[in-house]
């Protein structure tokens, strides 16, 4: 159990971050009542350690616990000569929830959409999930837009 008083620092992923990371990417996806194949989670943590791939990762850790993290993912736009950069999981665990750990990833994701140059930053999150909203109202704008999706 992590200390509350211990200072939550946040690194980009590592390699052998992946034990530790791992329950709480099963615990973000039991939030959004998804199960994602074991496959697609070894890929995704593959190519947020490749630099070859426009998925980068940062993770939340205080003292030596994994307590959160981050995803983005870089990508060109017609609206834009400079890459976008989406911001596409966020997970805090519970035990440390509205302490400052999601603005410390949201800011970390900021400062690296910056020094790649991107033209914008921008997430999305499901309309039930209130308490996150409280945060992304907080520290950005409600761009309006609603998300649909055909299965392919």
């Amino acid at each position: 159990m992590a200390n509350e008083q211990t200072a939550v620092t946040v690194r980009a992923v590592q390699s052998s971050d992946y034990d530790q990371w791992l329950p709480l990417w099963l615990a973000y996806q039991d939030f959004y009542e998804v199960a994602l194949s074991e496959e697609t989670t070894r890929m995704a943590f593959q190519r947020m350690l490749d630099p070859n791939e426009p998925v980068y990762s940062a993770v939340a850790v205080q003292g030596d616990e994994l307590v959160g993290f981050v995803n983005a993912v870089l990508h060109r736009s017609t609206w834009s000569v400079d890459n976008f950069c989406y911001l596409e999981d966020l997970y805090v665990a519970p035990t440390i929830r509205g302490g400052g750990t999601g603005k410390l990833l949201i800011e970390w994701v900021q400062r690296f959409a910056r020094q790649q140059q991107c033209a914008r930053l921008y997430w999305h999150t499901h309309n039930t999930n209130k308490r996150a909203q409280k945060l992304y109202n907080w520290v950005a704008e409600n761009s309006g837009f609603i998300e649909y999706r055909m299965a392919l």
